[in-house]
């Protein structure tokens, strides 16, 4: 913790010198915007190291999360909030199949999830192109229950200076982490498997089912992250 405290130290002082926005709310509102959606999926990773295990697909993932978002919604004229929960849930499945072949196998958790970037980043190509003639999908601010969600992903406050609403979003996943790690049975579990699954599991910790669970959480905040990405944006492109 103090490494990590003094390198963001050295880095913020570094921005501060050279630039004369990096220090002012203007100039942090800009940042923020940034490294909220990187710190969202970063808060997934770290636990999913913490457990021992690592996931290449993570990224692409929040890609494949906007466009499914957008089909549903644009193609099948779902409302946004029905074809929310449906994203999250396409997200936790991979994520529990990325898990299962990882604990099958046996195989790195790099290997696996490697694959699984390919085959995602195809299909973001391909399905798109196959379903769409193009490999952008628009239009889904014209989406029923679209201003909501907008609300919810991707409005500002504090003008203005216009902080956006994923940093608040950052915040919670991050402070949520952080009880679950420090305070509860799961996060014991989480560090147990990951210094030694089998003094783990000797000492009753469910392991399989531990990484499983850390893989799904990675996946779906990618998700998450898309679906914020989309609404954001109205249009998303494989």
């Amino acid at each position: 913790e103090l490494g990590a405290l003094l390198g963001a130290i050295l880095v913020a002082t570094f921005f501060t010198v050279i630039t004369d926005q990096f220090g002012t709310l203007a100039g942090a509102a800009r940042w923020l915007d940034f490294a909220a959606t990187l710190g969202i999926m970063a808060v997934a990773v770290s636990l999913l190291m913490i457990g021992g295990e690592f996931d290449l697909s993570a990224g692409v993932m929040i890609g494949t999360s906007g466009l499914i978002f957008g089909l549903l919604i644009t193609r099948l004229d779902l409302n946004v909030w029905l074809a929310i929960p449906l994203v999250l849930a396409f997200a936790g499945v991979i994520g529990f199949l990325n898990g299962i072949v990882v604990i099958r196998t046996g195989l790195p958790s790099f290997i696996v999830t490697l694959g699984t970037f390919f085959i995602l980043r195809g299909a973001n190509n391909g399905g798109t192109l196959l379903l769409t003639g193009t490999v952008r999908v628009d239009g889904l601010d014209e989406a029923e229950g679209f201003e909501a969600a907008e609300w919810l992903f991707a409005s500002t406050f504090g003008p203005p200076y216009n902080f956006r609403v994923t940093v608040v979003w950052w915040l919670i996943i991050a402070g949520l982490a952080t009880w679950v790690l420090t305070r509860t049975r799961p996060g014991n579990w989480i560090y147990a498997v990951g210094g030694d699954k089998v003094a783990a599991r000797n000492s009753g910790v469910p392991v399989q089912a531990t990484k499983i669970g850390l893989f799904m959480t990675t996946a779906m905040a990618g998700a998450l992250v898309g679906i914020m990405t989309a609404v954001r944006l109205g249009s998303v492109q494989a």
